[in-house]
């Protein structure tokens, strides 16, 4: 048997997707997983349709079973919390049920994920405000919306949870409000897509108050109004969707390098800093495709190849992450938002001319039943028609074209490369020339006149 011992800290998409991958390549090495959670290998982008009533039980968001895990060799200990990384001793101090207990490594991986960001503003601690970060999280909303059965809410952030959970709150027959601090919602958008999608927000009853800042939320033990910097909203509950914050003051004391954002800065093998400890999913960095740069995207998608890639290197292989575009997407009612690469804006701050264009198509032929109207914006360098941006807003069958503009960015490819591709067509599907290309040889047009 192997003397090789792996160990693990975190027990979701990066830390299971590590353990899991470990032992295929090595499967007679002594893996241990520890998380201080009960739950483990959960799907949480799935919880607001969970929440919803769309997927019957939280039974259904778990990957794989702690059973299933310890059939592969895996030693999967939850509600066991890591207290210190020890990197001179190779040792982790690990606390269950009061107790502290020493556990020795050969490799470590830290998939400690990221916490939810909390406004420091008066009022966070009132009883019905919540955030929506892991499975207990989704639990205790879940019990409350069915016991308390909220007529009003505010969400605090316009990103993709948020706007997923108004969908779902309207769906229980909430009023909902949404308070975002930035310009727009769905900032790591540009505004002029952004505005589409607000405005569709605005005629289905949800109401959108950008610019805003949340100054309190007020109530004598609950939740009974969100006070911002221009106006007061009556609310039984609050949803705080802000951001995340990575979980890396573990790694921090025990001198690993910090990155971008203080989250744990990885190499493309998923390395830190001191040698045989890595780091993947939610606390670490990431390197940007297009860039080259250190990035903070913490992403479900991003988190399982980071742990993959992790999980095969503490076992003794020589596994590279390729990077990431920040290929996002989400569904808010029948209006699908995806977005890859850099938005203008991002393109601006790196100094970087580029041509956009802005083409609106039908998702399907305009005869057949169900055609819906699509909003593709596409950027590219202004000197070498490199493609550099996508963003899309429409109906249903927009939202997974982004993946054929995400297959371009990743490979490098010129407007000129790829405007005549050949794409799949039936009417059910697309129109004969997909709104794909009619973006393309548009941005090609533009990208002749410069």
């Amino acid at each position: 048997m192997s003397n090789d011992r792996i160990v693990v800290i975190g027990g979701v998409a990066a830390g299971m997707s590590a353990a899991a991958k470990a032992a295929r390549v090595k499967p007679d090495a002594r893996i241990t997983v520890f998380t201080n959670e009960i739950y483990i290998s959960y799907g949480a982008c799935g919880f607001p349709y969970f929440l919803a009533g769309e997927i019957e039980n939280e039974a259904k968001l778990v990957a794989r079973s702690i059973e299933q895990f310890r059939a592969q060799n895996i030693d999967v200990r939850v509600g066991h919390e890591v207290l210190k990384i020890n990197p001179a001793d190779k040792k982790v101090s690990v606390k269950k049920l009061g107790t502290v207990e020493e556990v020795d490594y050969d490799k470590l991986v830290i998939a400690t994920g990221a916490s939810p960001f909390i406004p420091p503003v008066e009022g966070v601690n009132l009883r019905n405000v919540f955030v929506l970060r892991n499975m207990g999280h989704a639990m205790e909303l879940k019990n409350y919306i069915s016991r308390e059965k909220p007529k009003n809410a505010v969400i605090v952030g316009g990103g993709y949870i948020g706007l997923e959970m108004a969908e779902m709150l309207l769906k229980l027959g909430c009023k909902v409000a949404i308070v975002e601090l930035a310009p727009q919602i769905v900032p790591n958008m540009d505004e002029d897509m952004a505005a589409i999608l607000k405005e569709y927000l605005e005629k289905n009853g949800v109401e959108v108050f950008t610019a805003e800042k949340l100054m309190r939320i007020e109530g004598r033990e609950a939740v009974e109004k969100v006070v911002t910097d221009k106006r007061e909203i009556v609310s039984e509950m609050v949803l705080l969707a802000v951001g995340t914050v990575p979980n890396s003051k573990l790694a921090e004391d025990a001198g690993i390098e910090l990155g971008i954002r203080n989250a744990i800065k990885v190499n493309t093998r998923m390395e830190t800093s001191i040698p045989d400890i890595y780091a993947a999913g939610d606390c670490a960095t990431v390197r940007h495709r297009l860039t080259g740069e250190d990035v903070y995207i913490p992403l479900g998608t991003t988190a399982n190849k980071q742990g993959r890639v992790a999980g095969e290197n503490a076992a003794g292989g020589n596994a590279e992450f390729a990077g990431v575009l920040g290929t996002g997407i989400a569904k808010v009612m029948n209006m699908e938002i995806a977005r890859t690469g850099l938005s203008a804006r991002e393109l601006q701050q790196h100094g970087i001319e580029y041509v956009e264009t802005v083409i609106l198509a039908r998702t399907k032929a305009g005869y057949y039943p169900g055609s819906e109207k699509i909003y593709i914006k596409l950027i590219a360098g202004k000197q070498d028609g490199k493609l550099w941006g996508a963003q899309i807003v429409g109906g249903a069958g927009a939202g997974k074209r982004i993946d054929v503009f995400a297959a371009c960015m990743h490979l490098g490819a010129t407007v000129d490369a790829v405007q005549d591709m050949d794409l799949a067509y039936a009417p059910p599907f697309s129109p004969v020339y997909d709104a794909i290309l009619v973006g393309l040889a548009d941005l090609q047009k533009k990208l002749k006149r410069v």
